[in-house]
């Protein structure tokens, strides 16, 4: 069965799978310059926390990586990441204009394969760009928290994924 989320409320696919809490994390790597690359493992024995967006340069995409880049100085034990299908140049830029510390946040690129996307199912291969989604990732690498977010242009739940951060940095 073909899994959607919305789009300005038109129904739009996504592809991979609904990853779901009690699964395990499936690893992706991703580009964190033209050149570097990112294998999403070398968090493994962390928390977590993957923000997904559709692109950077659109207003709920901002401000969910701004709030994100702000609770990553009160969880200093937490790997903060925020993906999307943006270059990496146009990361660099967003982040340099927008303030983000990149050692608290990193954010990093799926533009060359989609395989975050197809991996983590948050694909809309249409327009190849990201869903909006979150998850929280224990340090065992399995999934505590995933929000496919039903509405691309709607907020997350981002108190909801703090809670879980909380109660998984606590064990």
């Amino acid at each position: 069965m073909a899994r959607h989320v919305n789009l300005k409320g038109n129904p739009i696919e996504l592809e991979g799978p609904e990853l779901k809490p009690g699964m395990k994390a499936p690893d992706a790597v991703l580009k964190k310059t033209l050149v570097d690359t990112y294998k999403l493992s070398e968090g493994q024995g962390k928390v977590r926390l993957i923000s997904v967006v559709p692109s950077l340069d659109t207003p709920v995409c901002a401000l969910q990586t701004k709030r994100f880049n702000q609770e990553a100085t009160s969880h200093p034990d937490v790997l903060f990441y925020t993906v999307s299908v943006d270059l990496p140049p146009a990361q660099a830029r967003f982040c340099g204009a927008e303030g983000i510390d990149t050692t608290k946040l990193v954010v990093l690129s799926d533009h060359y394969d989609c395989a975050f996307g197809r991996a983590w199912g948050t694909l809309i291969p249409a327009l190849r760009i990201e869903c909006r989604a979150l998850f929280v990732v224990d340090r065992d690498g399995v999934i505590q928290y995933a929000e496919y977010v039903p509405e691309v242009t709607d907020h997350p739940n981002y108190d909801a994924a703090l809670k879980v951060i909380a109660a998984v940095t606590q064990r």
